[in-house]
């Protein structure tokens, strides 16, 4: 099983994040980015990829810079990337035929699941938790669109 050292995962970590920090920046500039008094479309994306461009950038520098350790090998974690996958992918067709609550639930609960320390009431406890929150704050203080249980339509 190949494996990367912890220096390299972050030394790409950190150009991952400069490429999608420049991209942010780059599909910013296409709207009117305006002053900081007057800001414009265009601004909030542009501003918030060249920080994200300028972490990556010192993520990498620290990953650069820092001698590597040769023997300690860390190895991809299948498990937890196949949780968040599969949570995104749940959220996806959830909210399309479900509504807020089950989407939210699947996405918090099966990407907790991830995480191997976690058990499945600690995962059932922190989706409830996230179910209520996003209840909160997106249907009733932001009043988003998206409707709490949609099975019905």
């Amino acid at each position: 099983m190949r494996s990367l050292r912890s220096s390299s995962r972050d030394y790409y970590g950190g150009a991952l994040m400069i490429l999608i920090g420049m991209g942010a920046v780059l599909g910013g500039v296409r709207y009117r980015i305006g002053t900081l008094s007057n800001m414009g479309p265009g601004f909030f994306p542009a501003a918030v990829g060249a920080l994200l461009a300028l972490i990556g950038l010192a993520i990498a520098l620290t990953a650069r810079l820092s001698p590597g350790e040769e023997s300690a090998r860390i190895s991809p974690d299948w498990r937890g990337w196949g949780c968040i996958i599969g949570g995104i992918l749940a959220f996806v067709v959830l909210g399309q035929y479900g509504g807020l609550v089950p989407a939210t639930f699947a996405i918090v609960f099966i990407s907790a699941l991830g995480d191997r320390t976690n058990s499945v009431w600690q995962a059932f406890l922190l989706a409830g938790a996230m179910v209520a929150m996003s209840i909160v704050v997106f249907w009733w203080a932001l009043q988003l669109q998206l409707p709490l249980f949609a099975w019905g339509r």
